[in-house]
Order: structure tokens, then sequence, then C-alpha cells
């Protein structure tokens, strides 16, 4: 007898594992078809202009995501910042700005947000030959690989509104986000298949090229210094610019654009 309720709480458990992707898919499938409330609207037409710019289509399939982010992602003030429905519904709409193309999961290795008043300071040990540095660094926001993305409030709500501008805190670590997702950030998300992957790696690596050439020839270009650091930053500096400054972005660095365009299945241009 014994035997027997242990095979069947075995099987139970196999049922409810086996089920997960099946009862994930429904309770999003349910969010999604929820109205989205009037007040988060407000929100979004105060704090984050850039959704009215968005077509019809795709304003209706970010306010879908938006209410999957939300219920699947914590929010945690820190030093003292008070999680309000403005401060998670303009950071859920920069989150899933990226998302808006293609189906690739609401960052599955993403359990919350950090959201501190402003900049924050954080201290690094740095290896520098035989020796350990210690240094402390003033920061608008990260991305970890355990699961947390960092930011500063008062950064993403300046941000959001000038998209204009270019520079958006909350997409560049969403971006890391997105890199982190096979492990390690290292400017080359999973892409499926391998010609994809060497197609990416060589566009990449020409612009990457080209942009610390026109730097050290003292030329401007749109990507700035940070994105001339590591591939990483690239390409989450690269990702501001191309939902910021699509324009700038596709005429200094055409083939860029293209790739991440292809990349997040969605064209900023059009957005004008």
């Amino acid at each position: 007898m014994a035997l027997v309720v242990l095979a069947l709480i075995a099987a139970l458990i196999c049922f409810w594992l086996m089920s997960q992707p099946w009862r994930q898919a429904r309770r999003r499938a349910s969010l999604r078809a929820r109205a989205f409330p009037a007040a988060w609207r407000a929100i979004l037409r105060r704090t984050v202009p850039q959704v009215a710019r968005l077509p019809a289509d795709l304003q209706l399939r970010l306010k879908r995501d938006m209410q999957v982010f939300l219920d699947e992602k914590s929010f945690i003030g820190c030093a003292g910042q008070a999680i309000t429905d403005e401060v998670r519904i303009t950071i859920a709409a920069l989150a899933c700005l990226p998302l808006l193309g293609r189906a690739r999961g609401y960052y599955p290795k993403l359990h919350s947000v950090l959201v501190y008043p402003g900049a924050f300071i954080v201290d690094r040990v740095r290896a520098q030959g035989p020796l350990q540095m210690q240094q402390r660094q003033v920061l608008s926001g990260e991305s970890w690989g355990e699961g947390q993305v960092v930011l500063s409030w008062d950064d993403v709500l300046r941000d959001a509104s000038q998209p204009g501008l270019g520079h958006n805190v909350a997409v560049h670590e969403f971006a890391h986000q997105l890199d982190q997702v096979k492990g390690v950030a290292n400017g080359a998300p999973w892409l499926g298949g391998r010609a994809r992957q060497a197609r990416w790696a060589q566009v990449m690596q020409r612009s990457f090229d080209l942009l610390r050439a026109r730097l050290a020839a003292g030329e401007p270009d749109p990507l700035g210094d940070y994105a001339a650091t590591e591939p990483a930053e690239f390409f989450a500096v690269a990702s501001e610019r191309f939902f910021g400054q699509p324009w700038a972005l596709a005429q200094a660095h055409p083939m860029l654009y293209a790739e991440l365009r292809r990349f997040y299945e969605v064209d900023p241009m059009l957005w004008a």
C-alpha cells in the first residue's frame, strides 16, 4: 500500500512539473486578456511619451506584456524609495519595449527590480596585475546575472521623458538581461542558429572597431565613449540608441542598425 501511495505522489509531482509550461502560458494569456487600467494609461501618457508614438498594435502588445511583467517581477525600493504605481508602470513599459518584436519570454532569469531614488554607490574589487584594488563607483543602473536589475528612479524618469536624446538606463540594463539569458553578458545574446550568431559577431565587431576608430580620430559618433569600453556595453548602448535615436544610429552605423532591427524585430524609424 505504501508503495502505491508513493508511486501516486511521484506521478502527481511529475504531472505538476510537466504541466508547468502549460499552466504558465494559460496564466499569461489570462493576464494579457485583462483590461489595461485607466490609471495606468494616464501614467504612461505622463511618464513615457514614446508609447503614444507606437503604432496601435504595438501599443496594445506593450500593455499586454506589461501586465505579465508586473505580475511576475517584484519591485523593491532601496534607500527610502517608495514603490508606487508610477514607478512600476514606467519601468515596466521601458522593460517591455525591447520585447515588442518577438516572443523571447519575459526576462526568464529576472526576479526583481531594485529601485533607488537616485544614483547609487557600489564598491568593486578589480584585479590589476598581482594586486586587487577596491574601487567605488556611482551608477544609475546595473544588471545582475543572479536575477536582479538595479535602477536609479531619477535617471529612469528623466530618460523616459526625453526619448529623443537616446539615453535610457532602463533599456540599457534590460538589454543586458537579454544578453545574460545564456550566461555571461558579452554583447552576443542568444540568436539560435550558428549562421545568425556568425553574422551578428561580424557586424558587431566591425561596428565596434569603427566606433573606436572614430573616437581615436576625434570624430563624433552617436554611440559615444561608453559603448567603446567593451562588447557588452556596446550592445546595451546600441540598444538605447536603436530605440531612442534610430535615425542617427542608422546613418552612422547602417549595418548595426539593420542587425538590431533583425534582433528586436521592430523598426523604430517608423514610429516618428
